[in-house]
């Protein structure tokens, strides 16, 4: 088996780019006391990163919003949402939101 040295460089390469940004940040911030607004304000980083990656995917269409298309989405993401701030349970969301997708889907 031959190895082509443009392909191997380029996978070196762009595994280097992608572990950067992700272990830079950690190693500086691990040695810093960020101060206590700080630390309040990045508790809502994953909370408003997936509330703008779930509001795309359920209201817009080809860059544009579209409620109508969506239905069975939206009516979903009801019972999965209440489902998330009532219990905080990852695999509690994710079974809801399958099963009232699938029932929603067989009913409508």
């Amino acid at each position: 088996m031959e190895i082509r040295w443009d392909i191997l460089l380029t996978i070196m390469g762009v595994s280097i780019v992608t572990l950067l940004p992700r272990v830079l940040p950690l190693m500086v911030l691990s040695r810093m006391q960020l101060p206590d607004w700080a630390m309040r304000w990045l508790n809502y980083v994953p909370v408003a990163v997936m509330a703008a990656l779930i509001a795309q995917e359920l209201f817009t269409a080809d860059g544009k919003l579209d409620v109508s298309r969506n239905y069975t989405e939206i009516l979903a993401a009801l019972p999965t949402f209440a489902m998330a701030v009532i219990t905080r349970s990852l695999l509690g969301t994710v079974v809801v939101g399958i099963l009232t997708v699938m029932v929603l889907r067989f009913i409508l």
